[in-house]
């Protein structure tokens, strides 16, 4: 089914009312387990950029895809821990999540792959797997099981990886390099939860991103304005089961192999990086406040907005000018 929402979405363009130089063009598809909409400004070209953005998406989806047989990331979890030779796409990604593995102290990691699994977050069969199986699987996890040495991937006998948590960031600096190269210069790339705004509308306003409300499914907590910058948004509302009356979120924190639940329901990440945002997303999630707010002080590369499960929303000072809150229920706590 998802294979026939790609192709019948991947060539579904809207132009809509206006001059052709400032008509805006719309292209849908369905890849990395989400639906995509991609918007750009511009006449025939622009609709071609979208084009070609739309099916780089789709190559990389093929690449990335722990489900195909014949995606790079399937071959080599498949491969008891023989070399595989993968396309630069793919060690340049994995070369990405090692790295913040490291940076992050172990609060990403794509090795919890088989962890991700075992919870039935894959496969969508929810279920708590046992202690003992959860620590058997702890023991293949870490980046020190991955060996990248050029463009050959050993993994560890034992070891698999999922890209999850950074392929959608990755694919929209991909796509963002796409269509800066192609002259526009007004375009939305919203990827699922990983939105990448280039430039500004064409009257130079910025992007308005609305913030989800981990506690209200219709309506926005805030309202962010951007320009040439990817928002990130992970939370545990968006996947989740509830068996025996206890509710089990999708983010896994690496360290304990279950779901993290330290305080925080959502995390905002924005940054000129596609790949950093998706990636920080869930490491500070992982982390909880006082870890993340730590990491960034550490590291100001970035800007946060964090939601906490006691109605407190914490936003970076890099933020406070294009941040307004929306829910007032909230309390709002500008950081420095």
């Amino acid at each position: 089914m998802k294979k026939l929402l790609a192709a019948l979405l991947a060539v579904c363009f809207c132009g809509l009312a206006g001059c052709a130089k400032k008509a805006e063009y719309k292209v849908e598809l369905y890849a990395m387990d989400t639906v995509m909409t991609l918007s750009a400004y511009g006449g025939q070209d622009a609709k071609n950029a979208l084009a070609d953005a739309a099916a780089e998406i789709m190559r990389l989806d093929n690449l990335f895809s722990a489900s195909r047989a014949d995606g790079e990331i399937s071959r080599l979890n498949a491969a008891e821990g023989a070399a595989v030779e993968v396309s630069q796409d793919t060690a340049q990604v994995i070369a990405a999540a090692k790295a913040y593995t490291q940076l992050t102290d172990g609060a990403f990691d794509i090795t919890i792959y088989p962890l991700v699994n075992a919870w039935g977050f894959v496969s969508k069969n929810y279920t708590v797997p046992d202690e003992k199986t959860v620590a058997s699987l702890l023991r293949t996890t870490g980046a020190n099981n991955i060996d990248l040495s050029g463009q050959t991937v050993v993994l560890k006998k034992g070891a698999q990886i999922g890209l999850g948590a950074i392929a959608k960031g990755y694919a929209s600096d991909r796509v963002a390099e796409l269509l800066r190269g192609s002259g526009l210069k007004s375009a939305l790339v919203v990827l699922g939860g990983n939105v990448y705004a280039i430039g500004a509308h064409t009257d130079g306003s910025p992007w308005r991103i609305g913030i989800a409300d981990p506690l209200d499914s219709v309506h926005s907590a805030a309202m962010l304005t951007v320009v040439d910058a990817a928002v990130v948004t992970s939370g545990g509302y968006h996947r989740y089961f509830v068996q025996d009356g206890v509710t089990y979120q999708h983010i896994l924190d690496p360290r304990t192999g279950r779901p993290a639940d330290n305080g925080l329901i959502s995390v905002t990440i924005v940054s000129p990086s596609g790949t950093q945002a998706d990636a920080l997303s869930t490491a500070l999630y992982v982390m909880g406040e006082k870890k993340a707010l730590a990491y960034h002080k550490a590291n100001p590369n970035f800007d946060y907005i964090l939601i906490t499960d006691d109605y407190r929303i914490l936003v970076s000072a890099g933020l406070e000018d294009a941040f307004t809150l929306i829910n007032t229920e909230y309390e709002l706590c500008v950081i420095d």
